[in-house]
């Protein structure tokens, strides 16, 4: 459904995010994202009017993955910017994403590595897309399962249930992780039958700590991958 028609308007600014992914020759992954912004017309700058149709920010971030989205490399590159000679001398703190991990707290454990001046506020906004980026580009290359689970290659805390039953016996992986696919939804009974109103142990273990401390269980920021609708 698209949105609904708008009122009278005028362009004032435009910004784009795009994440690509690829496979090396050698076993790893490159996903490499950019950021720009545009603004239809002459913008006066501190360094001085940036004219229209160039960009006021055209910023580049990689980072290179192994099979379990471990980062083991990083780089970031700041072709255009408002401050030029200045906002570049933070690309070299994108390499403290190295060795994390894109399925456990990636966005929390990044964030507190490149807060405030460590980093470039529109590099660090870009770190958000990749760990739905590296999932979407796993699906149907590195993982495939044929129930949608992750195959031979898994990520942490895949292929296991929390009592360690096979990986046959794992809901598929995007399932219970957005709206579409939860497990009491129309989808899930739909298109995966055998795990409609299924419960995750990690669930239940969660309201039965509730009980006893009296809280909404155990949080999970961080924890949450969208799901691969694929």
């Amino acid at each position: 459904m698209p949105l609904s028609p708008p009122v009278p308007r005028q362009l004032r600014h435009q910004r784009a995010i795009r994440a690509v992914a690829y496979e090396r020759e050698d076993g790893l992954w490159d996903i490499d994202a950019c950021l720009t912004d545009h603004k239809p017309r002459d913008v006066p700058l501190a360094a001085g009017v940036r004219p229209k149709g160039l960009p006021i920010h055209e910023l580049w971030l990689r980072i290179t993955i192994d099979r379990k989205l471990n980062v083991v490399d990083a780089e970031a590159s700041s072709d255009w910017v408002p401050y030029d000679g200045q906002c570049q001398n933070a690309n070299p703190a994108y390499r403290a994403l190295i060795g994390l991990n894109l399925l456990q707290n990636f966005r929390r454990e990044a964030g507190r590595r490149l807060a405030g001046t460590a980093g470039c506020t529109h590099l660090t906004e870009m770190l958000g897309v990749l760990p739905t980026a590296a999932v979407q580009a796993f699906v149907g290359a590195v993982w495939k399962g044929g129930n949608g689970a992750p195959g031979e290659d898994t990520g942490p805390e895949i292929g296991k249930t929390a009592d360690g039953a096979a990986a046959g016996e794992t809901p598929p992986f995007q399932l219970g992780r957005c709206h579409a696919l939860r497990f009491d939804g129309e989808a899930v009974k739909q298109f995966y039958p055998r795990w409609y109103g299924h419960v995750p142990r990690s669930v239940e273990r969660g309201a039965e700590t509730a009980g006893v401390r009296g809280d909404e269980g155990p949080g999970q920021e961080g924890r949450t991958v969208a799901a691969p609708h694929e």
